[in-house]
């Protein structure tokens, strides 16, 4: 079934999401108090304040190409070469008073609200992304879905929830019920004769189901349900159904936390069901 709000697919509607999540970030930032500042969160080693400094550094390098050289210490949580240069931007502002953090936001923000409004700017534009040049109609989800999850980070550690039916909500669980095929037969290796279907309960409601046989490579495939392709009805195939909220799904989707942090109902096979969740993380 389609999700319900539907995610925005027209330039005007994803700026719109980009931009109320970004406005969420800084509404938080601005309710905090140093102490909330520096609340741990749930990606490791970075507090609220470095949740918030992270989209600032990475806002700023996809509109600039500025991105700071800072010596890094080592740090337990940087793993790899992405980690050390998502870490500069956010070592960089340590020093800094959580309030100018959120100033700076504000400030990125609006640039690239303006960067994306410009006259003749249209989903096909190709601007700087994450892994290099895409066309708006590529780049742009994908900074909604990170920021989002950022704010929900945020969220989650000032313990004050919300947006969880907003335009960054849709567009990630958009994305993610886009991945379910390649997610479930490829990356949880789910086999032939195999039905997942994933229910969001809301806010963002939503249902997505992926039928795995096999490929002429000899590996799993998934076919996506509810899309015009009908299941073939081998009455051998194991039907199992996920049934959570978007706040669960989205959370695990994300990587934060595991599967026992997480509560859902499983309808037909728990190992199948344990497996997807165990591999659901996803990077669009």
């Amino acid at each position: 079934m389609p999700l319900h709000p539907a995610a925005p697919e027209d330039l005007a509607g994803l700026v719109a999401a980009y931009q109320q999540t970004t406005q969420a970030v800084v509404d938080l930032g601005h309710s905090c108090s140093d102490d909330d500042f520096a609340l741990p969160t749930a990606c490791p080693g970075w507090t609220v304040k470095d949740q918030i400094s992270h989209v600032v550094g990475l806002e700023t390098w996809l509109h600039s190409g500025a991105n700071p050289r800072v010596e890094l210490p080592d740090y337990e949580h940087i793993h790899n070469a992405e980690g050390e240069f998502l870490e500069r931007a956010v070592e960089l502002r340590r020093p800094m008073v959580g309030a100018k953090v959120v100033a700076e936001l504000e400030t990125i923000a609006a640039l690239r609200v303006e960067q994306f409004s410009a006259p003749g700017v249209t989903l096909d534009t190709v601007v700087q992304g994450a892994w290099g040049p895409a066309p708006l109609r590529d780049s742009l989800p994908t900074r909604i879905l990170d920021i989002w999850t950022h704010e929900q980070d945020i969220r989650q550690a000032l313990g004050r929830p919300g947006d969880l039916d907003s335009g960054g909500a849709v567009v990630f669980m958009h994305l993610l019920f886009s991945s379910l095929p390649k997610l479930i037969a490829r990356q949880a290796q789910i086999p032939p004769g195999n039905v997942v279907i994933i229910e969001s309960t809301g806010p963002v409601v939503g249902r997505a189901g992926v039928w795995v046989e096999s490929h002429e490579d000899g590996k799993p495939r998934g076919i996506p349900l509810f899309s015009g392709i009908a299941h073939d009805g081998d009455p051998d195939d194991v039907f199992t159904t996920i049934t959570l909220s978007t706040d669960a799904l989205t959370r695990r989707a994300a990587g934060r936390g595991t599967v026992e942090d997480i509560h859902f109902t499983v309808q037909g096979d728990e190992a199948v069901a344990h497996q997807v969740l165990e591999n659901l993380v996803f990077v669009p």
